[in-house]
């Protein structure tokens, strides 16, 4: 059966949206529901969207304009402060940089990591991908295809259940044996229990550490399930030793508003957005043009 409802939230735009509650010549109090309902609508949350609409009133009165132009302008200051308060910046100048790359499964880690290979590949770094998440057969072979489209390396295991510590050992020695400048890891998204996952995490980092620093510990999340993706990954974030964010599937119109709330909940920096199927939709987080294309 066809579903409409997402069909609709597609063709929704936060933009439009917005240039529809500022097209009105005055700023009433439908300008401040209407502006609420957005926010509400475009996943900034409730905490995020209150603060927000509390701080442009206090502005419009303390500026005392007539102008739902000037709420635009003072909207876009307003998160682009917001969002810069958090370091996008990829650390990564260690040679190895080695990198893990967490999250649950289904939120599309696999296939980032071989976007985000590729996305190095453009900045001429040499990569080696490790296919660490050796509970599933899939993950191992879904990675294969993707470093062969970034045009990258890959360690693979070298049995069935191989440990994904020595997996990832095995990555970080060839890095350094062969001058490549970035290991990429994959880890598991699920075992039978949280704490057996972050068992299992911890081992990995011990085992990388006695070769290389880790330069980064990336979690992956799903932007369209919002905050159940989110508490989905409380465990990573609470005992991971998370370091940035990769928001996966991230629809900039409908959803963006999710960047800044998840942001702000964690106090985790987002550092790549994927907003594509194909390989080369992966970029950097850029707050000034990501403010930008939200609200124009």
């Amino acid at each position: 059966m066809v579903r409409v409802e997402p069909m609709v939230e597609r063709l929704w735009s936060l933009g439009s949206a917005l240039r529809s509650v500022f097209s009105a010549g005055v700023i009433d109090a439908n300008t401040w529901e209407n502006l609420e309902e957005t926010l509400i609508r475009a996943d900034f949350g409730p905490d995020v969207t209150e603060d927000t609409v509390a701080h442009l009133r206090a502005e419009v009165e303390r500026y005392r304009t007539t102008d739902p132009r000037d709420v635009q302008r003072m909207l876009r200051e307003h998160l682009e402060e917001r969002f810069t308060r958090y370091d996008p910046t990829l650390r990564l100048t260690e040679r190895p940089a080695v990198v893990l790359v967490v999250g649950v499964n289904g939120v599309g880690k696999t296939t980032t990591i071989g976007k985000f290979a590729r996305f190095l590949r453009t900045y001429n770094r040499s990569v080696v991908v490790g296919a660490a998440d050796t509970f599933r057969a899939a993950a191992v072979e879904q990675l294969a295809t993707w470093a062969e489209r970034a045009g990258v390396a890959l360690v693979r295991p070298d049995r069935d259940r191989q440990d994904p510590a020595s997996v990832a050992f095995q990555t970080v020695e060839r890095a350094q044996r062969e001058g490549i400048e970035i290991a990429l890891i994959d880890t598991a998204g699920r075992l039978h229990t949280k704490g057996g996952l972050m068992d299992e995490l911890s081992k990995i980092k011990r085992v990388i550490e006695k070769l290389a620093p880790i330069s980064e510990i990336l979690l992956v999340l799903d932007a369209t399930t919002g905050q159940n993706g989110l508490s989905q990954a409380e465990a990573f974030i609470e005992h991971g030793g998370v370091t940035g964010l990769v928001l996966t599937k991230l629809d900039g119109s409908a959803k963006g508003g999710f960047v800044l709330a998840v942001q702000e909940k964690t106090g985790v920096p987002i550092k790549l957005i994927g907003q594509g199927e194909k390989i080369e939709d992966l970029t950097g987080f850029t707050p000034h043009v990501f403010v930008q294309q939200l609200v124009g």
